[in-house]
């Protein structure tokens, strides 16, 4: 994205100490989220489908069975971590509280 500025190390520590299972570094932001089948997964990937067309700030996604887990940077920032990223992990954290994640503050790492 155009103008997309990476944030400082001490930024994206700041995030993530107020980002219950988001892990990642200044390269890029990890979470995971388990719900309670494979068709609950997909159907929160398929939600989020909207948000982050309107953001046209896309994650990149991977499901397993149950589990849905995405990684975020910006490609246009050098592929770092931009304010775009804190934006849309905070939308996905919505949509899974939506869509029914199992044990929302425990990490499953």
């Amino acid at each position: 994205m155009p103008g997309a500025t990476a944030l400082t190390d001490d930024e994206v520590h700041r995030a993530l100490a107020v980002m219950p299972g988001w892990s990642g570094s200044t390269a890029g932001l990890e979470r995971q989220w388990r719900f309670a089948s494979h068709p609950a997964a997909i159907a929160f990937i398929q939600a989020c489908v909207g948000g982050v067309e309107a953001r046209n700030h896309h994650p990149e996604w991977h499901n397993v069975y149950d589990r849905v887990s995405v990684r975020l940077r910006t490609h246009d920032a050098g592929d770092r971590v931009t304010e775009l990223d804190l934006d849309l992990a905070r939308f996905l954290d919505q949509q899974a509280g939506v869509h029914g994640e199992v044990n929302p503050s425990s990490s499953l790492r």
